[in-house]
């Protein structure tokens, strides 16, 4: 089993999952603890601060993992390439935390949070730690220590969790009124419990990686640090071209909808819909945290190109089954949040196409990672921005977020094809595109006929659901059976 490089990929993809989970079950499995203790609005102020969040951490990360990745295995000397990468990481996430401190007024007002400056110093001192233990968990990667690195972001959200419910559920309901008493709860909102929450696990994080910042030492290799830029200043572009895609809708609406409508909820109904994704999001964000390293390390082997394309083909047919599996039980899924929140309901189909398009497209990265051309990536990924950000513009103000929510498909959708097409001049993998769009239609057509059949006993729609679920597995299963022989 070792010795097949996609069994390795899916083994590797099973453990790091336990733990890059764990970022994204702060904002997903504390979802439905979330809908329910606070309305939509409140909710809607959670996601959109955390929409920013993910932007400032691309920017203050700036390509630097990928860059270690890539000039570790070239260099003889990978705690040379360590140091360098950590230690700029370091000097940039402290003169963050100080230009915000600094200007925090300013900001506060930018973002219209004046009243709420707290929030903001929170969340920088999360993204500055984030980014600056960014290198050490690389670094447990790039050593192979996958259980060690699930352990540490498992361990750290199971005090973010802990924290949540003991803030917002176990002291509240044991002191009752007598709450305002409490110093800390006294004139203070719940939503700033959950920055406080996540920082103290963001802390806990950065205690736990002392072993690997032991053996750190500042170092300022300036050739190292120049290549290391150079390479990863295009994966910035990329990354933050990414995050404007991905979360720049839920900053959007709150200029682009109408007077008359309130935002706030508006932001918080279409963010607690979009985390029905799930499932989705987490096996890309899973499948990417195994790929990257592993991709590098086939690189040179004679059989790479075919390696890869059998990569895209399983990764396909995988995240089909999530498509549908969720999808299909929208009856059992929809209880991941509050009731309230239930309008947002029909763009869950929208965003879990556009995530199955983005996880093809870093499938395809490939070509231009391995080509040293991420120039190339950049510009695709700008493409994307271009297409969210003018979407949005246009939809927003006559569909609201079911506009955002096609911008997110349509954005996506056209990164998906550049990339292939792109891709093919530079770094030509011959992937089974006939078979891919069979399973694709087939995925489509057992979707429809889901949205067709209509049944009002709840037992007899769970079973025609099942029927149509483990059609389309047993199909896949049988024409795939060569994978489980290797």
């Amino acid at each position: 089993m070792a010795n097949n490089p996609l069994k390795r990929l899916a083994g590797e993809t099973a453990v790091y999952g336990l733990g890059t989970i764990v970022p994204r079950l702060l904002n997903y499995f504390l979802v439905p603890f979330y809908t329910r203790i606070f309305d939509e609005a409140a909710y809607g102020q959670i996601t959109e601060l955390y929409a920013w969040v993910a932007i400032v951490m691309v920017v203050l990360t700036y390509g630097m993992e990928t860059a270690f990745f890539r000039y570790a295995n070239q260099e003889k000397d990978a705690s040379k390439v360590f140091n360098t990468a950590t230690t700029s990481l370091l000097v940039t996430s402290l003169l963050f935390i100080a230009i915000v401190v600094l200007f925090l007024g300013d900001i506060a007002s930018a973002i219209q949070y004046e009243g709420n400056s707290e929030y903001i110093i929170l969340l920088a001192f999360i993204v500055a730690i984030d980014a600056f233990t960014s290198l050490p968990f690389a670094y447990l990667r790039y050593k192979n220590k996958a259980k060690r690195f699930s352990f540490i972001k498992i361990t750290s959200v199971f005090v973010n969790i802990f924290l949540n419910f003991l803030f917002l559920l176990i002291i509240p309901k044991l002191f009752g009124d007598r709450i305002q008493e409490m110093p800390i709860y006294k004139d203070s909102q719940l939503i700033v419990f959950v920055f406080i929450a996540n920082l103290i696990s963001t802390i806990v994080s950065l205690l736990l990686l002392w072993p690997e910042l032991r053996v750190f030492k500042i170092q300022m290799d300036k050739a190292m640090l120049s290549k290391m830029l150079s390479y990863g200043l295009p994966i910035l572009i990329i990354g933050f071209a990414g995050m404007i895609n991905e979360v720049s809708d839920k900053i959007l609406l709150k200029y682009l909808l109408p007077d008359d409508v309130d935002a706030q909820a508006q932001i918080g109904i279409y963010g607690a819909n979009y985390k029905l994704a799930i499932l989705m999001t987490l096996f890309i964000q899973m499948f990417r945290y195994a790929a990257e390293p592993f991709f590098f390390a086939e690189s040179d082997k004679k059989n790479a190109r075919e390696t890869y394309s059998n990569v895209m083909t399983y990764f396909v047919i995988f995240t089909l089954i999530i498509f549908l599996g969720i999808t299909l039980f929208m009856d059992v899924f929809k209880y991941f949040i509050g009731p309230t929140f239930w309008a947002g309901l029909m763009i869950v189909p929208i965003v879990l196409a556009a995530k199955l398009f983005l996880g093809v497209f870093y499938n395809l990265s490939v070509w231009y990672k391995l080509t040293n051309k991420t120039l190339y990536g950049a510009a695709i990924a700008i493409f994307g921005a271009v297409i969210t950000i003018v979407l949005n513009i246009i939809l927003i103000p006559k569909y609201g977020f079911i506009g955002s929510a096609w911008a997110n498909f349509f954005c996506y959708l056209g990164m998906m094809l550049t990339s292939y097409f792109w891709g093919r001049k530079i770094y030509k993998v011959n992937y089974e595109i006939k078979k891919l769009l069979a399973y694709a239609l087939l995925a489509g057509f057992i979707y429809y006929l889901s949205t067709i059949i209509k049944v009002d006993n709840a037992i007899i729609s769970f079973l025609i659901s099942s029927m149509l679920f483990l059609a389309y597995v047993g199909i896949a299963f049988i024409n795939e059976r060569r994978l489980l022989r290797t």
